[in-house]
């Protein structure tokens, strides 16, 4: 079995720079897997042990490519994944509330454990510009993201989660 999957949507880069952080650290302490959203599915959430998600936040709410994913698994794996743990990580331009309530919102409907408070990088892009253009995170803003998948790898390899 898979210990952690990491399933991630970038559209500008951020979040996929965040994902491979994570996962690069993760299979450092243990097992993990890393997909696109749009390659996950059922048989995906079935196969892990835990889970990190990580996506932008679009208009204050999550990236259509990770709604759409959870959209078109939400009911295959309904009643199977339940009490397995997760966390979250969202690259935003302002705060990314929106995107982190409303993966939490998902993750209550499958009665998945949160085991850390959702991971927000903000990359203050606020014109019209900044927002569409590449993103290229720094070292110090992509600690943290290892930190978690390296955590997550860990607590799940050693059985604390």
């Amino acid at each position: 079995m898979v210990e952690l999957l990491i399933i991630w949507h970038s559209r500008t880069g951020g979040s996929r720079q965040m994902a491979d952080a994570a996962y690069d650290a993760a299979r450092k302490e243990g097992s993990a897997r890393i997909l696109m959203a749009e390659e996950a599915g059922p048989d995906d959430l079935l196969g892990a042990a835990g889970y990190l998600f990580c996506a932008p936040e679009n208009l204050a709410s999550l990236s259509g490519q990770m709604k759409e994913f959870f959209d078109r698994c939400y009911y295959p794996v309904l009643g199977q994944i339940e009490g397995r743990p997760y966390a979250q990580m969202i690259c935003a331009g302002s705060d990314g509330q929106g995107a982190a309530r409303q993966l939490a919102r998902i993750a209550t409907g499958w009665r998945l454990r949160e085991v850390q408070p959702p991971l927000i990088l903000c990359t203050k892009a606020q014109t019209q510009a900044e927002i569409l253009a590449d993103k290229h995170l720094t070292d110090a803003q992509l600690a943290p993201c290892a930190e978690l998948g390296a955590a997550l790898s860990a607590g799940l390899a050693l059985g604390v989660f």
